[in-house]
Protein backbone atom coordinates (compact mmCIF):
# COMPACT_ATOMS: atom_id res chain seq x y z
CA UNK A 1 0.00 0.00 0.00
CA UNK A 2 1.74 3.64 -1.20
CA UNK A 3 1.26 6.06 1.97
CA UNK A 4 2.90 9.78 2.64
CA UNK A 5 4.31 8.19 5.31
CA UNK A 6 5.18 5.02 7.10
CA UNK A 7 3.73 6.07 10.40
CA UNK A 8 0.35 4.62 8.61
CA UNK A 9 1.58 1.87 6.33
CA UNK A 10 -0.05 -1.62 6.77
CA UNK A 11 1.53 -4.78 5.82
CA UNK A 12 0.23 -7.00 3.01
CA UNK A 13 -0.93 -10.63 3.58
CA UNK A 14 1.81 -12.37 1.38
CA UNK A 15 0.22 -16.05 1.48
CA UNK A 16 -3.21 -17.36 2.57
CA UNK A 17 -3.12 -20.15 5.52
CA UNK A 18 -2.75 -23.47 3.97
CA UNK A 19 -2.11 -22.41 0.65
CA UNK A 20 -0.13 -25.24 -0.91
CA UNK A 21 2.42 -23.39 -3.51
CA UNK A 22 5.40 -24.11 -5.38
CA UNK A 23 8.78 -22.99 -5.52
CA UNK A 24 10.91 -22.04 -8.48
CA UNK A 25 14.23 -20.92 -8.47
CA UNK A 26 16.05 -18.38 -10.00
CA UNK A 27 18.69 -18.79 -12.19
CA UNK A 28 22.26 -19.90 -11.49
CA UNK A 29 23.47 -16.24 -10.76
CA UNK A 30 20.97 -16.44 -7.47
CA UNK A 31 20.05 -20.02 -7.42
CA UNK A 32 19.75 -19.94 -3.36
CA UNK A 33 16.89 -17.33 -3.77
CA UNK A 34 13.67 -19.25 -3.52
CA UNK A 35 10.99 -17.66 -5.50
CA UNK A 36 7.17 -18.49 -4.83
CA UNK A 37 3.50 -17.38 -6.40
CA UNK A 38 2.21 -14.66 -4.45
CA UNK A 39 -1.17 -15.47 -2.87
CA UNK A 40 -4.44 -15.13 -4.88
CA UNK A 41 -6.78 -13.07 -2.71
CA UNK A 42 -5.75 -10.95 0.62
CA UNK A 43 -8.28 -13.20 2.94
CA UNK A 44 -11.32 -10.87 3.21
CA UNK A 45 -13.65 -12.68 4.59
CA UNK A 46 -16.17 -11.82 2.81
CA UNK A 47 -14.25 -11.36 -0.70
CA UNK A 48 -11.50 -14.03 0.09
CA UNK A 49 -10.01 -13.79 -3.57
CA UNK A 50 -10.38 -10.29 -3.67
CA UNK A 51 -6.97 -8.43 -3.98
CA UNK A 52 -3.64 -10.21 -4.08
CA UNK A 53 -0.46 -10.94 -2.28
CA UNK A 54 3.16 -11.30 -2.82
CA UNK A 55 3.19 -7.13 -3.70
CA UNK A 56 2.45 -3.49 -2.86
CA UNK A 57 0.99 -1.42 -5.88
CA UNK A 58 2.66 2.34 -5.96
CA UNK A 59 0.90 3.70 -8.78
CA UNK A 60 -1.29 3.08 -11.64
CA UNK A 61 -1.44 4.66 -14.88
CA UNK A 62 -4.68 3.65 -16.34
CA UNK A 63 -4.62 4.55 -20.68
CA UNK A 64 -8.04 4.59 -21.88
CA UNK A 65 -9.85 4.59 -25.16
CA UNK A 66 -14.03 4.57 -24.88
CA UNK A 67 -16.61 4.28 -28.04
CA UNK A 68 -20.11 4.83 -26.36
CA UNK A 69 -21.35 3.41 -29.79
CA UNK A 70 -19.96 0.09 -29.66
CA UNK A 71 -19.15 0.05 -25.88
CA UNK A 72 -15.77 -0.90 -26.46
CA UNK A 73 -12.91 -0.36 -23.76
CA UNK A 74 -9.36 -0.34 -25.11
CA UNK A 75 -6.89 0.00 -22.41
CA UNK A 76 -3.44 -0.55 -21.16
CA UNK A 77 -2.82 -0.53 -17.40
CA UNK A 78 0.76 0.27 -16.13
CA UNK A 79 1.47 -0.30 -12.34
CA UNK A 80 4.92 0.70 -10.35
CA UNK A 81 4.88 -2.28 -7.19
CA UNK A 82 7.44 -3.35 -4.51
CA UNK A 83 7.30 -6.78 -4.19
CA UNK A 84 6.99 -8.37 -0.43
CA UNK A 85 8.23 -11.14 -1.19
CA UNK A 86 10.38 -13.73 -3.40
CA UNK A 87 8.15 -13.66 -6.40
CA UNK A 88 7.91 -16.61 -8.93
CA UNK A 89 4.38 -15.44 -10.63
CA UNK A 90 1.66 -13.08 -9.06
CA UNK A 91 -1.85 -12.44 -9.60
CA UNK A 92 -3.97 -9.02 -10.46
CA UNK A 93 -7.70 -9.02 -10.37
CA UNK A 94 -9.11 -7.96 -13.42
CA UNK A 95 -13.12 -9.89 -14.90
CA UNK A 96 -13.85 -10.48 -18.43
CA UNK A 97 -11.59 -8.54 -20.50
CA UNK A 98 -9.74 -9.74 -23.36
CA UNK A 99 -6.09 -9.69 -22.40
CA UNK A 100 -3.52 -9.26 -25.55
CA UNK A 101 -0.69 -8.68 -23.86
CA UNK A 102 1.32 -8.65 -20.28
CA UNK A 103 5.08 -7.18 -19.53
CA UNK A 104 7.00 -6.90 -16.65
CA UNK A 105 10.04 -4.90 -16.36
CA UNK A 106 9.83 -4.19 -20.47
CA UNK A 107 9.74 -8.50 -21.37
CA UNK A 108 6.99 -10.45 -22.47
CA UNK A 109 5.45 -12.19 -19.09
CA UNK A 110 2.81 -15.46 -19.57
CA UNK A 111 -0.59 -14.87 -18.01
CA UNK A 112 -3.54 -17.20 -17.55
CA UNK A 113 -7.22 -16.66 -16.62
CA UNK A 114 -8.24 -18.51 -13.34
CA UNK A 115 -11.44 -18.25 -11.73
CA UNK A 116 -13.51 -15.98 -12.64
CA UNK A 117 -11.79 -12.90 -11.97
CA UNK A 118 -8.18 -13.63 -11.57
CA UNK A 119 -4.71 -12.79 -14.05
CA UNK A 120 -2.09 -14.90 -13.37
CA UNK A 121 0.84 -13.49 -14.66
CA UNK A 122 4.53 -15.53 -14.97
CA UNK A 123 7.20 -13.17 -15.15
CA UNK A 124 10.84 -14.16 -17.66
CA UNK A 125 12.38 -14.19 -14.54
CA UNK A 126 11.54 -14.37 -10.48
CA UNK A 127 10.82 -10.74 -9.00
CA UNK A 128 12.79 -10.23 -5.63
CA UNK A 129 11.52 -9.29 -2.45
CA UNK A 130 11.75 -5.38 -1.61
CA UNK A 131 12.69 -4.72 -5.42
CA UNK A 132 10.48 -2.48 -7.22
CA UNK A 133 8.61 -3.83 -10.71
CA UNK A 134 6.60 -2.55 -13.20
CA UNK A 135 3.77 -5.06 -15.08
CA UNK A 136 1.92 -3.24 -18.19
CA UNK A 137 -1.35 -4.52 -19.35
CA UNK A 138 -2.77 -4.18 -22.62
CA UNK A 139 -6.37 -5.46 -23.25
CA UNK A 140 -9.99 -4.42 -25.00
CA UNK A 141 -13.53 -5.65 -24.66
CA UNK A 142 -17.38 -4.35 -23.58
CA UNK A 143 -17.00 -4.27 -19.48
CA UNK A 144 -19.62 -6.58 -18.16
CA UNK A 145 -21.32 -4.87 -15.08
CA UNK A 146 -21.69 -7.06 -11.80
CA UNK A 147 -25.45 -7.35 -9.77
CA UNK A 148 -26.88 -9.19 -7.56
CA UNK A 149 -28.33 -8.27 -4.00
CA UNK A 150 -24.99 -6.40 -2.58
CA UNK A 151 -26.09 -3.22 -4.41
CA UNK A 152 -29.45 -3.05 -3.77
CA UNK A 153 -29.92 -5.52 -7.30
CA UNK A 154 -28.81 -2.90 -9.28
CA UNK A 155 -25.57 -3.30 -11.51
CA UNK A 156 -22.34 -1.56 -10.67
CA UNK A 157 -19.17 -1.41 -12.03
CA UNK A 158 -18.51 0.30 -15.74
CA UNK A 159 -21.84 0.86 -17.14
CA UNK A 160 -22.78 2.05 -20.19
CA UNK A 161 -25.02 5.79 -20.01
CA UNK A 162 -26.71 6.93 -23.34
CA UNK A 163 -23.77 8.93 -24.04
CA UNK A 164 -21.10 7.73 -22.45
CA UNK A 165 -20.12 5.99 -19.14
CA UNK A 166 -20.05 6.45 -15.52
CA UNK A 167 -18.27 4.21 -13.08
CA UNK A 168 -19.61 2.76 -9.54
CA UNK A 169 -16.92 0.60 -8.60
CA UNK A 170 -17.92 -0.20 -4.88
CA UNK A 171 -16.97 -2.90 -3.54
CA UNK A 172 -15.90 -5.10 -5.75
CA UNK A 173 -16.25 -3.53 -9.64
CA UNK A 174 -12.94 -1.35 -10.31
CA UNK A 175 -11.23 -5.27 -11.97
CA UNK A 176 -14.60 -4.72 -14.49
CA UNK A 177 -12.42 -2.16 -16.61
CA UNK A 178 -9.10 -2.16 -15.32
CA UNK A 179 -6.36 -4.78 -14.05
CA UNK A 180 -5.78 -4.33 -10.00
CA UNK A 181 -5.00 -5.27 -6.71
CA UNK A 182 -8.64 -4.63 -6.14
CA UNK A 183 -8.94 -4.33 -2.24
CA UNK A 184 -9.05 -1.28 0.34
CA UNK A 185 -5.67 -2.49 1.76
CA UNK A 186 -3.89 -1.78 -1.30
CA UNK A 187 -4.09 1.94 -2.07
CA UNK A 188 -2.31 3.77 -3.84
CA UNK A 189 -1.83 7.02 -6.16
CA UNK A 190 -3.80 6.95 -9.58
CA UNK A 191 -3.21 8.82 -12.92
CA UNK A 192 -6.01 7.99 -15.78
CA UNK A 193 -5.64 9.08 -19.28
CA UNK A 194 -9.13 8.75 -21.43
CA UNK A 195 -9.91 9.35 -24.92
CA UNK A 196 -13.32 9.47 -26.35
CA UNK A 197 -14.99 10.90 -28.84
CA UNK A 198 -14.89 14.58 -29.97
CA UNK A 199 -17.63 16.33 -28.18
CA UNK A 200 -17.44 14.19 -25.09
CA UNK A 201 -15.84 14.55 -21.56
CA UNK A 202 -14.13 11.98 -19.35
CA UNK A 203 -14.29 13.21 -15.52
CA UNK A 204 -11.57 11.69 -13.64
CA UNK A 205 -10.09 12.12 -9.60
CA UNK A 206 -7.86 14.45 -8.81
CA UNK A 207 -6.77 17.75 -10.76
CA UNK A 208 -7.07 17.64 -14.65
CA UNK A 209 -3.24 17.68 -15.67
CA UNK A 210 -3.51 17.62 -19.91
CA UNK A 211 -6.23 17.21 -22.29
CA UNK A 212 -5.51 17.56 -26.02
CA UNK A 213 -7.80 17.05 -29.21
CA UNK A 214 -6.47 15.25 -32.55
CA UNK A 215 -8.10 12.77 -35.14
CA UNK A 216 -11.57 13.59 -34.09
CA UNK A 217 -10.74 11.98 -30.51
CA UNK A 218 -10.56 14.46 -27.19
CA UNK A 219 -7.92 13.11 -24.68
CA UNK A 220 -8.39 14.34 -20.93
CA UNK A 221 -5.91 13.21 -17.91
CA UNK A 222 -6.43 13.28 -14.54
CA UNK A 223 -4.21 12.45 -11.51
CA UNK A 224 -4.96 11.86 -8.13
CA UNK A 225 -1.57 11.90 -6.09
CA UNK A 226 -3.01 10.65 -2.90
CA UNK A 227 -4.02 6.62 -1.78
CA UNK A 228 -6.78 5.64 -2.96
CA UNK A 229 -8.51 2.73 -2.88
CA UNK A 230 -9.13 1.10 -6.54
CA UNK A 231 -13.05 1.15 -5.90
CA UNK A 232 -13.14 4.75 -5.49
CA UNK A 233 -11.56 5.57 -9.24
CA UNK A 234 -14.24 7.21 -11.95
CA UNK A 235 -14.08 7.51 -15.51
CA UNK A 236 -17.18 9.40 -16.25
CA UNK A 237 -17.51 9.65 -19.46
CA UNK A 238 -20.24 12.17 -21.30
CA UNK A 239 -21.51 15.61 -22.71
CA UNK A 240 -20.78 17.52 -19.28
CA UNK A 241 -21.04 21.56 -18.40
CA UNK A 242 -17.63 21.99 -15.78
CA UNK A 243 -17.20 24.87 -13.79
CA UNK A 244 -14.03 25.49 -11.63
CA UNK A 245 -13.51 27.35 -8.26
CA UNK A 246 -11.14 27.51 -4.98
CA UNK A 247 -12.81 27.07 -1.98
CA UNK A 248 -12.32 29.59 0.69
CA UNK A 249 -9.56 27.76 2.47
CA UNK A 250 -7.92 27.13 -1.17
CA UNK A 251 -8.84 23.79 -2.44
CA UNK A 252 -9.07 23.54 -5.97
CA UNK A 253 -12.85 22.25 -6.62
CA UNK A 254 -14.21 21.30 -9.98
CA UNK A 255 -17.98 20.29 -10.49
CA UNK A 256 -19.01 18.53 -13.75
CA UNK A 257 -23.16 18.10 -14.18
CA UNK A 258 -24.90 16.41 -17.43
CA UNK A 259 -26.43 19.76 -19.54
CA UNK A 260 -29.76 17.67 -19.71
CA UNK A 261 -30.10 18.37 -16.01
CA UNK A 262 -28.04 21.62 -15.47
CA UNK A 263 -30.88 23.67 -14.45
CA UNK A 264 -32.09 21.50 -11.83
CA UNK A 265 -32.62 23.14 -8.48
CA UNK A 266 -30.56 20.77 -6.73
CA UNK A 267 -27.86 20.27 -9.90
CA UNK A 268 -27.72 24.46 -9.58
CA UNK A 269 -26.91 24.00 -5.97
CA UNK A 270 -24.44 21.34 -5.69
CA UNK A 271 -21.13 22.71 -6.13
CA UNK A 272 -22.12 25.78 -3.53
CA UNK A 273 -23.21 22.99 -1.35
CA UNK A 274 -19.79 21.65 -1.84
CA UNK A 275 -17.56 24.37 -1.34
CA UNK A 276 -19.53 24.81 1.82
CA UNK A 277 -19.16 21.17 3.14
CA UNK A 278 -15.41 20.63 2.07
CA UNK A 279 -14.04 23.52 4.33
CA UNK A 280 -16.91 23.16 7.16
CA UNK A 281 -16.18 19.49 7.98
CA UNK A 282 -12.22 20.64 7.59
CA UNK A 283 -13.00 22.55 10.86
CA UNK A 284 -15.16 19.33 12.22
CA UNK A 285 -12.64 16.69 11.35
CA UNK A 286 -9.07 18.07 10.57
CA UNK A 287 -7.70 19.19 7.08
CA UNK A 288 -9.48 18.17 4.14
CA UNK A 289 -7.60 15.02 3.46
CA UNK A 290 -6.61 15.72 -0.78
CA UNK A 291 -5.88 18.42 -3.38
CA UNK A 292 -9.03 18.44 -4.81
CA UNK A 293 -12.80 18.44 -4.79
CA UNK A 294 -14.89 18.48 -6.71
CA UNK A 295 -18.69 16.65 -7.48
CA UNK A 296 -20.31 14.48 -10.83
CA UNK A 297 -23.68 15.48 -11.44
CA UNK A 298 -25.19 12.61 -13.74
CA UNK A 299 -28.80 11.71 -14.98
CA UNK A 300 -28.87 8.03 -14.64
CA UNK A 301 -31.47 7.69 -12.11
CA UNK A 302 -34.11 6.89 -15.41
CA UNK A 303 -34.20 4.35 -17.24
CA UNK A 304 -32.62 2.11 -18.38
CA UNK A 305 -30.21 2.07 -15.48
CA UNK A 306 -32.09 3.65 -12.71
CA UNK A 307 -29.09 4.17 -10.38
CA UNK A 308 -30.62 5.24 -7.58
CA UNK A 309 -27.79 5.86 -5.15
CA UNK A 310 -24.61 8.20 -5.26
CA UNK A 311 -20.87 7.16 -4.70
CA UNK A 312 -18.11 8.53 -3.12
CA UNK A 313 -15.05 8.12 -5.42
CA UNK A 314 -12.14 10.13 -4.19
CA UNK A 315 -12.24 13.87 -4.43
CA UNK A 316 -15.16 14.13 -6.46
CA UNK A 317 -18.68 12.28 -5.54
CA UNK A 318 -20.45 10.24 -8.20
CA UNK A 319 -23.95 11.44 -8.03
CA UNK A 320 -26.13 9.82 -10.53
CA UNK A 321 -29.02 12.53 -9.91
CA UNK A 322 -29.31 15.79 -8.50
CA UNK A 323 -28.38 15.67 -4.65
CA UNK A 324 -29.63 17.67 -1.95
CA UNK A 325 -27.55 19.38 0.91
CA UNK A 326 -27.77 16.53 3.03
CA UNK A 327 -26.70 14.36 0.09
CA UNK A 328 -23.58 16.10 -0.32
CA UNK A 329 -22.77 16.56 2.99
CA UNK A 330 -22.99 12.46 3.29
CA UNK A 331 -20.65 12.21 0.62
CA UNK A 332 -18.64 14.37 1.44
CA UNK A 333 -18.21 13.53 4.57
CA UNK A 334 -16.83 9.95 3.08
CA UNK A 335 -13.75 12.12 2.16
CA UNK A 336 -12.36 11.30 5.78
CA UNK A 337 -14.21 8.05 6.71
CA UNK A 338 -14.31 5.30 3.56
CA UNK A 339 -11.51 7.73 1.14
CA UNK A 340 -9.06 8.78 3.38
CA UNK A 341 -9.26 6.03 6.15
CA UNK A 342 -10.33 2.77 4.20
CA UNK A 343 -11.76 -0.29 5.75
CA UNK A 344 -9.14 -3.16 6.54
CA UNK A 345 -11.75 -5.28 5.66
CA UNK A 346 -15.47 -4.94 3.83
CA UNK A 347 -17.25 -6.38 7.37
CA UNK A 348 -16.03 -3.03 8.83
CA UNK A 349 -18.09 -0.81 6.03
CA UNK A 350 -20.23 0.70 9.13
CA UNK A 351 -17.21 2.80 9.63
CA UNK A 352 -17.44 4.34 6.29
CA UNK A 353 -21.25 4.28 6.31
CA UNK A 354 -22.19 4.87 9.88
CA UNK A 355 -20.12 7.88 9.20
CA UNK A 356 -21.00 9.29 6.56
CA UNK A 357 -25.22 9.01 7.54
CA UNK A 358 -24.01 10.67 10.99
CA UNK A 359 -22.15 13.51 9.31
CA UNK A 360 -25.35 14.24 7.49
CA UNK A 361 -27.25 14.36 10.94
CA UNK A 362 -24.09 16.40 12.69
CA UNK A 363 -24.19 19.03 9.32
CA UNK A 364 -28.17 19.19 10.01
CA UNK A 365 -27.34 20.14 13.83
CA UNK A 366 -24.54 22.86 13.09
CA UNK A 367 -27.07 24.65 10.94
CA UNK A 368 -30.32 24.93 12.38
CA UNK A 369 -31.74 21.74 11.57
CA UNK A 370 -32.65 19.11 13.89
CA UNK A 371 -30.07 17.33 16.69
CA UNK A 372 -28.44 14.85 16.27
CA UNK A 373 -29.69 13.16 19.03
CA UNK A 374 -33.10 13.38 17.85
CA UNK A 375 -31.94 12.53 14.85
CA UNK A 376 -31.41 9.78 16.83
CA UNK A 377 -34.03 8.89 18.67
CA UNK A 378 -36.70 8.87 15.55
CA UNK A 379 -34.51 6.30 14.12
CA UNK A 380 -34.36 4.27 17.37
CA UNK A 381 -38.09 4.92 17.76
CA UNK A 382 -39.18 3.91 14.05
CA UNK A 383 -36.10 2.73 11.59
CA UNK A 384 -36.39 3.12 8.20
CA UNK A 385 -38.39 0.78 6.23
CA UNK A 386 -36.78 -2.56 4.80
CA UNK A 387 -37.07 -3.86 1.62
CA UNK A 388 -38.99 -7.23 1.66
CA UNK A 389 -36.10 -9.44 0.65
CA UNK A 390 -33.63 -8.22 3.60
CA UNK A 391 -33.20 -9.36 6.75
CA UNK A 392 -34.92 -6.70 9.66
CA UNK A 393 -32.85 -4.22 10.81
CA UNK A 394 -32.25 -4.85 14.33
CA UNK A 395 -31.19 -8.26 13.11
CA UNK A 396 -28.36 -7.32 11.04
CA UNK A 397 -25.13 -7.12 13.24
CA UNK A 398 -23.56 -4.13 11.63
CA UNK A 399 -20.12 -5.44 12.75
CA UNK A 400 -20.03 -8.05 10.61
CA UNK A 401 -23.05 -8.05 8.14
CA UNK A 402 -23.05 -10.24 5.90
CA UNK A 403 -21.66 -10.46 2.55
CA UNK A 404 -25.06 -9.75 1.01
CA UNK A 405 -25.91 -7.33 3.72
CA UNK A 406 -22.84 -4.93 3.08
CA UNK A 407 -25.46 -2.06 2.59
CA UNK A 408 -28.27 -2.94 4.48
CA UNK A 409 -30.14 0.16 5.59
CA UNK A 410 -29.17 -0.51 9.28
CA UNK A 411 -25.51 -0.19 8.19
CA UNK A 412 -25.78 3.47 7.22
CA UNK A 413 -28.55 4.29 10.38
CA UNK A 414 -27.71 1.82 13.62
CA UNK A 415 -23.99 2.56 12.34
CA UNK A 416 -24.91 6.12 13.10
CA UNK A 417 -27.29 5.72 16.04
CA UNK A 418 -24.01 4.07 16.99
CA UNK A 419 -21.59 7.27 16.60
CA UNK A 420 -24.38 9.13 18.64
CA UNK A 421 -25.40 6.72 21.26
CA UNK A 422 -20.86 7.22 21.92
CA UNK A 423 -20.95 10.51 21.84
CA UNK A 424 -23.80 10.51 24.56
CA UNK A 425 -21.97 8.29 26.26
CA UNK A 426 -18.47 9.98 26.38
CA UNK A 427 -19.50 13.20 26.35
CA UNK A 428 -18.84 15.89 23.08
CA UNK A 429 -15.62 16.92 23.59
CA UNK A 430 -14.09 13.07 24.15
CA UNK A 431 -16.12 12.18 21.17
CA UNK A 432 -15.07 14.94 18.97
CA UNK A 433 -11.49 13.88 19.86
CA UNK A 434 -12.45 10.61 19.16
CA UNK A 435 -13.11 11.12 15.63
CA UNK A 436 -10.49 13.38 14.84
CA UNK A 437 -7.54 10.79 16.04
CA UNK A 438 -9.02 8.48 14.17
CA UNK A 439 -9.04 10.36 10.95
CA UNK A 440 -5.41 12.16 11.67
CA UNK A 441 -3.82 8.40 13.03
CA UNK A 442 -5.26 6.65 9.94
CA UNK A 443 -4.83 9.04 7.29
CA UNK A 444 -4.18 7.22 3.71
CA UNK A 445 -4.47 3.88 6.07
CA UNK A 446 -6.91 1.50 6.80
CA UNK A 447 -9.06 0.44 9.96
CA UNK A 448 -10.80 -1.69 11.53
CA UNK A 449 -14.30 -1.79 13.80
CA UNK A 450 -11.25 -3.52 16.42
CA UNK A 451 -9.19 -0.47 16.10
CA UNK A 452 -12.06 2.00 16.25
CA UNK A 453 -13.21 0.21 19.37
CA UNK A 454 -9.68 0.39 21.27
CA UNK A 455 -8.88 4.01 19.95
CA UNK A 456 -12.67 5.05 21.96
CA UNK A 457 -11.73 3.20 25.17
CA UNK A 458 -8.08 4.78 24.99
CA UNK A 459 -9.20 8.08 24.44
CA UNK A 460 -12.18 8.09 26.56
CA UNK A 461 -10.64 6.17 29.55
CA UNK A 462 -14.04 3.83 29.97
CA UNK A 463 -14.31 -0.02 29.34
CA UNK A 464 -16.76 -0.16 26.48
CA UNK A 465 -17.22 -3.76 25.67
CA UNK A 466 -21.08 -3.91 26.81
CA UNK A 467 -21.50 -0.67 24.83
CA UNK A 468 -19.76 -2.00 21.44
CA UNK A 469 -21.52 -5.75 22.17
CA UNK A 470 -25.55 -3.88 22.41
CA UNK A 471 -24.65 -1.74 19.07
CA UNK A 472 -22.33 -3.55 16.82
CA UNK A 473 -21.98 -7.23 17.82
CA UNK A 474 -25.54 -8.41 18.80
CA UNK A 475 -28.43 -8.90 16.36
CA UNK A 476 -31.13 -7.40 18.80
CA UNK A 477 -32.12 -3.53 19.48
CA UNK A 478 -30.06 -2.18 22.30
CA UNK A 479 -32.19 -1.62 25.32
CA UNK A 480 -29.49 -0.70 27.85
CA UNK A 481 -25.67 0.55 26.97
Amino acid sequence: MATLGSAHRLPLAIATAGATTLALFAPAAAADVRYEPGAPGLGDPYFPDLGNGGYDVAHYYLKTAYDPGTDELTGTTTIRATATQNLSRFNLDFAKMNVRSVRVNGREASFDRTGERELEITPSRGLRERHSFTVTVRYDGVPQPLGGPIIFDLPYGFLPTKDGATVMGEPNGASTWFPANDHPRDKAPVTLETTVPHGLKAIGNGRLVRQWTAHGKDTFVWREDRPMATYLVTNSIGRFNVSTTTTPKGVPQLDAVDPAIASDPDALSTPRHTTRVTDELAGYFGDYPFTSTGSIVENDNVPPLNLEYALETQTRPTYQSPPVERGVAHEMGHQWFGDSVSVRDWKDVWLNEGFAKWVEWYWAERHGGQSAQLSFQQSYDDPPPIQPDRPPFWDVVIADPTRDQLFHRAIYFRGAMTLQALRHRIGDGPFLRLVRTWVSDKRYGNGSTGDFEALAEGISGQNLDAFFNAWLHSPVKPTTW
